[in-house]
């Protein structure tokens, strides 16, 4: 993320400095993106989620997820031809970027019919996203930050400065919060799943190539993101607790059984990082 502009500018220049930036516009995206969620969410709980003001808001929002992965995706591939590495990563390549794993899931929700649930996943990457350019980037640009007390300075070597009270206040939302809110994603990514198999089975219309193209989605997940991980394992000690119980039916404990069975075997089928020869990518969170 580019730092802010210097505090011996002027405050109209610095905000028209930050304002010409493309992440100033990924900023923009996220904001959106929260203000339609928020917008959907009211039409949603009072049972008016298609009229034409919610139908708005809800596209928009997946117009606005497009766009800010769209940014980060494009400011990868140009730092890498800067880089003077014309070489451009394939398909297979590309698709093991969870940034372009998101950017491919908001054209579906996009294009496809309403799905609320649908929504949470981005809203929440937003929160946070808007609330870490807004601490390092659009407070100091505001109001530049203190400097420390003589004799304080940074790792760099530089003078060190003191953050305001409302960017220590929201570094330490982020920092608290953090893994919480990307275990919820997990959870809420993994519970859309079931939400769209169950359109499946009843057979709604499309409902077969979504869930064909969000399991595909959610088995890129599983490979790169230590929370979706820990909540497919989380639910799975959960059932094997509840199969274990005496009054279960043998038949029952043998079918999940043979379904964890078919399960790993899948998982072990489908790994992309055999195809692509990389190594599997700690977690991190999408831009």
């Amino acid at each position: 993320m580019a730092p802010p502009p210097p505090a011996s500018m002027p405050l109209g220049q610095r905000l028209m400095h930050l304002a010409q930036t493309l992440q100033f516009g990924w900023f923009i995206g996220h904001l959106t993106l929260l203000f339609c969620s928020l917008r959907y969410s009211l039409s949603y709980i009072t049972f008016n989620s298609y009229s034409r003001s919610a139908r708005f808001s809800y596209r928009t929002a997946f117009v606005a997820a497009a766009a800010t992965y769209g940014i980060v995706v494009y400011k990868a591939l140009r730092a890498r031809s800067r880089a003077g590495n014309r070489q451009q990563p394939g398909a297979l390549s590309l698709l093991t970027d969870e940034n372009v794993q998101y950017l491919l899931m908001a054209l579906v929700w996009l294009f496809g019919r309403q799905i609320p649930l649908a929504l949470l996943p981005f809203t929440v990457y937003s929160v946070f996203h808007v609330a870490t350019y807004t601490r390092a980037n659009l407070i100091p640009t505001i109001q530049p930050p203190q400097q420390a007390p003589a004799g304080a300075a940074s790792p760099g070597g530089r003078p060190a400065t003191k953050p305001t009270a409302l960017a220590d206040t929201i570094g330490r939302f982020v920092k608290e919060y953090y893994d919480a809110s990307m275990t919820l994603v997990a959870s809420l990514e993994i519970f859309l799943w079931f939400r769209v198999a169950f359109s499946a089975i009843i057979f709604t219309k499309g409902s077969w190539i979504l869930l064909a193209i969000y399991s595909v989605f959610v088995r890129a997940r599983y490979s790169q993101s230590t929370f979706v991980q820990s909540a497919v394992g989380h639910g799975v000690r959960r059932v094997d607790a509840l199969v274990a119980n005496q009054n279960v039916p043998p038949a029952a404990r043998q079918a999940w059984e043979t379904l964890k069975g078919y399960g790993r075997k899948f998982t072990d089928s489908t790994d992309l990082n055999r195809f692509v020869g990389a190594q599997r990518p700690a977690a991190k969170k999408a831009q």
